[in-house]
C-alpha cells in the first residue's frame, strides 16, 4: 500500500481527530482533518484526499448529506469514503452506502480495525482505477481496429481500380494490332500484377484477423461487467457484511 494516500479526518470530537491524525501520520500517510461538516466540502477541494474518514453527525453538515454531494460530482465520486457513526441502525447503514459510502466503521472501533478496513478501500479503488484505464485501453485498441479495417477496404478499393486500369490497358493495346507493343505492355505488366494478387493475399490474410479479434470482442462483451456494476455489487457484498 502506498503510505503517501492523503487521509482527510472530519470528526466533531477532538480526541478522535487528534488520535487519527497522529496514528495515521506515523503510518506515513499524509492528514487534514476538520471537525466541522460544513467545511468538508472546501477542505475536498483544496487538498484531493485518497480516502475520507467521515463521522456521520457533525455540525454543518451530515456525513451522508456530504456522501451525496461528492458522489454526484463528477470531479470527486471516486474518493473513496469510510463514515464512522455511533448509530448502529441498520436503516442508517444501508442510506449511508445507498448514498456511496466505500464502508461503515461503528463507535466504539479498533483502530487496527479501521486500518485494515482503510487499507482494504484503497486496495480496490486502486483496482478500479486500473480496470478503467484497461476498458480505456481497450477502447482505443477496438476504435483502431476498426479503422484498420475502413482503412483496408479502401486500399482494396484503390487496387480494384488499379486491376480495371491495367485490363483497360491490355484491351486498347490488342486492338492497335501491334505485337512489338503487346509484347513490351505484357513483361511490364505481370510482375505488376503478380504484385497486385501477393497484396490481395495479406489484405485477405490480415482482414481476416481483424474480423475475428471484432468476434471474439463482442462475445467477450457479453459477459462483460461495467465498472460502475462492479462497484455497486461489491458495495452491496460490503452493506451485507456489515449486518
Amino acid at each position: 500500500m502506498n503510505t503517501q494516500k492523503k487521509i482527510l479526518i472530519a470528526d466533531d470530537e477532538t480526541i478522535s481527530l487528534d488520535f487519527f491524525e497522529v496514528m495515521l501520520s506515523k503510518l506515513g500517510f499524509v492528514v487534514e482533518k476538520t471537525a466541522d461538516g460544513g467545511e468538508v466540502i472546501d477542505k475536498v477541494k483544496k487538498f484531493l484526499p485518497d480516502l475520507i474518514l467521515l463521522d456521520n453527525i457533525m455540525p454543518g453538515m451530515t456525513g451522508k448529506e456530504i456522501t451525496k454531494i461528492l458522489k454526484n460530482d463528477v470531479n470527486f465520486r471516486n474518493i473513496s469514503i469510510i463514515m464512522i457513526s455511533a448509530l448502529d441502525d441498520v436503516k442508517d447503514k444501508v442510506s449511508c452506502f445507498e448514498a456511496g459510502v466505500d464502508d461503515y466503521i461503528t463507535k466504539p472501533f479498533n483502530f487496527s480495525e479501521v486500518l485494515a478496513r482503510m487499507n482494504a478501500v484503497l486496495r480496490n479503488r486502486e483496482l478500479f482505477a486500473q480496470i478503467k484505464v484497461r476498458e480505456t485501453r481497450l477502447a482505443l485498441a477496438e476504435e483502431l481496429n476498426q479503422d484498420l479495417k475502413d482503412k483496408l477496404c479502401a486500399f482494396v478499393g484503390s487496387i480494384d481500380e488499379l486491376d480495371k486500369a491495367i485490363a483497360l490497358i491490355c484491351e486498347n493495346t490488342a486492338e492497335t494490332g501491334e505485337n512489338s507493343n503487346q509484347e513490351d505492355l505484357s513483361n511490364l505488366i505481370k510482375p505488376v500484377s503478380a504484385k497486385i494478387m501477393s497484396v490481395r493475399k495479406h489484405i485477405a490474410s490480415l482482414d481476416a484477423r481483424i474480423e475475428k479479434t471484432i468476434n471474439e470482442w463482442d462475445n467477450l462483451k457479453k459477459d462483460e461487467i461495467g465498472l460502475s456494476v462492479l462497484e455497486n455489487q461489491i458495495r452491496k457484498f460490503l452493506h451485507q457484511e456489515q449486518q
